[in-house]
């Protein structure tokens, strides 16, 4: 059950995918073209260095391009970055993002859990500084909370910044659904990547783009001794030369990302206020998914209407009736909200 994500389209095939937390509107059109052009270069092997790719993003991002790297997907950053990194013990969330334990556990990594539960509506409290200790090499946050879409008050992620930094742990903040939330970019702490070397901010092209079938993330990180050692024990070519050519056309896109996020984000307030409606406990998701629960059998029933739903009992701390569902368009989630109804009777 692990291994299992959302956006299991193969297996179950001619359903409105509600489980897979992308943009809804699919990859811009720009985008596709420049994926469809890279084919013709298919003979030749991909740069290497994402040289152009990484140029790009360095404007885009506004960073130095030394502190950028790019791999295939979030994912593969996620385990190099603990490969490099060797970590005898980790601190990561619970629930959260899968990857952050199997990487770990690859490492042999011993793992501590900061577990929240839904009394605290699973929210990262100053309690976590505390657990920040020097014997941890590294902690896993991810903001907002992938599956709760929780955020992180601003103000103690800068706290846990500079906790980390006293007790020299790396900091793996993934912010890679910071893109769907309101004024998102003002809670990145990429501000203090120049002035903290133990922090290290995950993105990626997957979500904010539609991008999921092409894998293309990045990294960004001060830390030139850690950059290197990622770069040594990836594998070469890693980020296809189509990744490359749509990540550079993407980041042009600067209408796509404004005028998708205005209808995503209504969206998402009024799904949750019609699935309030319907009886359901909802969280205050803050990203372009929602967090809620439900009847046990709810997975089942959806998927029987021809609507798939992420069933979320295999994260840790979650069991049967805890379910996410992405925002997708209008008359999609219109159907889901039909759905629901037939199902719950109200």
């Amino acid at each position: 059950m692990k291994q299992i994500h959302g956006g299991d389209v193969y297996r179950h095939k001619n359903v409105i995918d509600f489980s897979a937390n992308t943009n809804p509107f699919g990859p811009p059109e720009g985008v596709v073209k420049a994926a469809q052009k890279s084919i013709e270069r298919m003979e030749h092997y991909p740069d290497v260095f994402c040289s152009e790719l990484t140029e790009a993003l360095s404007e885009y991002e506004m960073i130095p391009k030394e502190w950028l790297l790019c791999g295939n997907g979030a994912a593969d950053l996620i385990f190099r970055v603990v490969q490099a990194l060797q970590p005898k013990k980790a601190l990561i969330q619970a629930p959260a993002f899968a990857e952050y334990e199997q990487a770990l556990q690859s490492a042999k990594c011993e793992i501590q859990y900061y577990d929240t539960s839904i009394e605290q509506k699973f929210s990262v409290t100053e309690e976590i500084l505390e657990r920040i200790t020097e014997d941890i090499d590294i902690i896993f946050l991810c903001n907002p909370n992938n599956p709760t879409g929780m955020l992180i008050e601003g103000a103690l992620l800068e706290r846990i910044c500079e906790r980390c930094k006293e007790q020299e742990v790396l900091f793996v903040l993934d912010e890679c659904f910071l893109d769907f939330v309101a004024e998102g970019e003002s809670l990145s702490m990429k501000p203090l990547l120049e002035s903290n070397p133990y922090l290290f901010i995950l993105r990626a092209f997957t979500k904010r783009y539609a991008m999921a079938g092409l894998r293309l993330g990045y990294s960004m990180t001060s830390n030139q001794e850690l950059q290197e050692s990622m770069r040594t024990i990836a594998q070469p070519w890693s980020v296809s030369t189509p990744a490359q050519a749509a990540g550079i056309a993407a980041l042009k896109e600067e209408e796509y990302v404004k005028s998708t996020m205005a209808k995503i984000i209504p969206e998402r307030v009024r799904l949750q206020d019609k699935m309030r409606l319907s009886g359901l406990q909802v969280f205050d998701s803050k990203a372009n998914y929602i967090f809620f629960r439900g009847p046990k059998d709810l997975y089942e029933n959806c998927l029987n209407r021809g609507i798939l739903i992420r069933d979320c009992s295999n994260y840790r701390g979650l069991e049967k009736g805890y379910y996410r569902i992405a925002v997708r368009k209008p008359e999609e989630n219109d159907i889901f909200l039909r759905t629901i109804q037939e199902i719950v009777g109200r």
